[in-house]
């Protein structure tokens, strides 16, 4: 198949990463999706909703751009007979899909659509397989910005012939690893040839023959070692199933996917799955939630009601520091655990996943200490344990509250509230001292409130 001069379909890195035209999947996405507020009970009006909102909001201007449409927004029974195209529910899209993204573009916006790399979606509307070309030519007529493609219904004939283990997917696991599993791929198969990546790519190969550049994010669960195949097909994976509104699944998703930033960088990303700020997490809870996502960079899609949402709650979302790190022009690799905290270092927990993080940025350093216990905790961050820094002093500002704490030397000790995270650009080494360590006689221990 011929790729369409409007992407360039180029693996660089020995094949690690599809790069596609304007810088599109470099970074990751920003946008709104409706599934977590919404479920199957969608119309037009919620996506035009939404795209209003990010204007209003400031949303926009913070760079969020795609309003994604997820499952649901077909008709159900059947294929256009004579075309065989899905055929969009006119209830619910009275002018179309197409009709839909004229609006969203009109506003500067983009607009996304869902499907399924089997027979049917999630939740059993007509799905994708077999009908690569089809659909791929269909949503590049509508023009579509966004494509997340699921992994439900795939026929036996098309399952893995053995498989890797997912940590909450295959029998009981220890520290990360399937000790009671069966029919597990050997440690040297290449998953890059499973059913499930042929499935996948049939799709990626599909949207690169389009006259249209199409953000292709995959849904895949994290099934057949994604990791290793998920950069050269798309621009994002998903590395497991799906998120819900607790906060022991936040801390689920966020373990499993710090095991898995050896793998992102520019136009590659591991999709942690959308955000649950404003269904019901607590504030501390959605900082935590939205800081170690940007700091994953997962892509950041707002899944909430935003016509609802608190405005403590969009300020989180608008985080200029954490945005900035996320959208980083000059350097693409993620924050990463620098020390577990509660645990050992490397220890797979799902109640206690690594708690000190720092990661490399244009703007400085950017450090987090998340205290995953439900009281307050002390937390000391010491320039010597982090890897992009070392002995010295440093100018540092506070991510929340924008504050510069001055030219503070060795450590930062801060009071965390239970479930929150307190988050520190740490810049430019520096001379004189506005805030010492206690050990060391300077002042009261930082509160972070």
């Amino acid at each position: 198949m011929l790729f369409s001069a409007i992407f360039l379909g180029h693996l660089i890195s020995g094949g690690t990463a599809l790069i596609l035209k304007d810088g599109v999947g470099r970074l990751p996405a920003l946008g709104w999706n409706s599934w977590n507020a919404y479920h199957c009970d969608i119309t037009e009006s919620q996506f035009l909703t939404a795209a209003e909102k990010f204007i209003e909001l400031g949303l926009k201007d913070a760079g969020y751009e795609y309003v994604n449409i997820d499952d649901c927004w077909q008709i159900k029974t059947h294929r256009d007979a004579n075309t065989s195209r899905l055929i969009p529910d006119p209830d619910r899209f009275p002018d179309g899909i197409h009709g839909t993204a004229q609006k969203i573009h009109a506003l500067g916006l983009k607009i996304g659509i869902y499907s399924s790399a089997g027979y049917l979606t999630c939740a059993q509307y007509p799905a994708s397989l077999g009908y690569e070309d089809i659909d791929a030519a269909t949503w590049a007529e509508w023009e579509i910005d966004y494509l997340k493609y699921d992994n439900c219904f795939v026929p036996g004939e098309l399952e893995d012939e053995c498989w890797f283990c997912v940590p909450e997917q295959r029998g009981d696991i220890v520290n990360g690893t399937c000790t009671t599993a069966t029919h597990l791929c050997p440690p040297d198969y290449d998953y890059s040839q499973s059913n499930t990546a042929k499935r996948f790519t049939a799709m990626r190969d599909a949207l690169l023959a389009q006259n249209r550049t199409i953000l292709y994010s995959l849904c895949e669960w994290g099934t057949a070692n994604v990791q290793t195949w998920g950069n050269q097909t798309g621009s994002s994976w998903r590395h497991s199933g799906d998120i819900d509104p607790s906060w022991g699944r936040v801390l689920d998703l966020l373990n499993q996917n710090s095991f898995y930033l050896n793998h992102v960088d520019f136009w590659g990303h591991s999709d942690a799955d959308m955000l649950e700020v404003g269904n019901g997490l607590s504030l501390a809870q959605s900082r935590t939630h939205f800081a170690l996502w940007a700091a994953m960079k997962s892509p950041l899609l707002i899944g909430t009601d935003l016509a609802r949402i608190s405005i403590a709650e969009v300020e989180i979302l608008r985080n200029p520091y954490l945005l900035a790190f996320s959208q980083d022009p000059i350097i693409g690799k993620p924050a990463m655990p620098y020390k577990w905290g509660t645990n050992p270092d490397w220890t797979f927990n799902a109640s206690f996943p690594a708690e000190f993080w720092s990661g490399a940025s244009s703007n400085g350093t950017l450090v987090l200490a998340f205290n995953p216990f439900v009281d307050t905790r002390s937390k000391t961050i010491d320039f010597m344990e982090i890897p992009q820094l070392g002995c010295g002093k440093y100018q540092v500002t506070d991510v929340w509250s924008g504050e510069d704490l001055g030219c503070v030397d060795g450590k930062i000790h801060a009071q965390v509230d239970g479930h929150d995270t307190v988050g520190f650009l740490v810049g430019e080494e520096c001379e004189g001292t506005n805030f010492t360590s206690p050990s060391l006689g300077g002042q009261e221990p930082l509160k972070i409130e």
